[in-house]
């Protein structure tokens, strides 16, 4: 056996007399221990306002979710058809001018050529979809999926009606959104109180 060896051996469990260093140490020690107002006393148990859900840390570490890919490709896609909507509207204005039974004709009968067939896809797997993929708790009040943000989660499928809704079938609010500044921005038209088209 070599002498490093076996002094190494005959030097364990012998305690060495401190060096400054340890002993500075040892007093911040004991200062961090004074400056801790928990010190010697039970932790507090905090009760947590919420849970932590599997969306949270899938969305921190993969991205967005389905669902959440799925609304934003459907508001895209109806903001696509709503611009493309609102410039027929205005062009079929322009070449209706003056005839007002005119335009309230062709603008019902261009309100219901419109094929939304893949928004209306969009929309369907939402509906059918959302509650599970994004852990919709259930109302035991209404014996339904609850509220979210007070609105219920189903989208309803665009149709005529959601474009006549939008852009009503009358020459003066055509007019009105086409001329004036307001006819640079993207804006729809909210018409008072009109009947529904049939």
């Amino acid at each position: 056996m070599e002498k490093a060896e076996r002094d190494a051996i005959m030097r364990q469990g012998v305690v060495l007399p401190e060096t400054p260093r340890q002993r500075r140490e040892q007093a911040g020690l004991q200062e961090d221990l004074r400056s801790i107002a928990l010190t010697g006393r039970p932790l507090p148990i905090r009760v947590r306002a919420f849970r932590p859900s599997a969306d949270a840390y899938l969305v921190a570490t993969r991205g967005p979710l389905p669902y959440m890919l799925r609304l934003r490709e459907i508001e895209q896609r109806t903001e696509a058809h709503e611009e493309e909507l609102r410039q027929a509207w205005l062009a079929l204005a322009e070449e209706c001018a003056g005839d007002a039974a005119r335009f309230r004709r062709g603008w019902v009968k261009a309100a219901r050529s419109v094929a939304f067939d893949e928004v209306n896809d969009l929309i369907d797997r939402h509906n059918r979809w959302y509650p599970v993929e994004s852990r919709l708790p259930m109302d035991p009040r209404r014996r339904d999926y609850a509220l979210v943000n007070g609105r219920d989660y189903r989208l309803s499928q665009l149709d005529a009606s959601w474009v006549l809704e939008r852009f009503p079938p009358t020459l003066e609010a055509a007019r009105s959104l086409g001329s004036g500044p307001a006819a640079s921005r993207r804006e729809r038209f909210t018409p008072p109180a009109a009947e529904p088209v049939r």
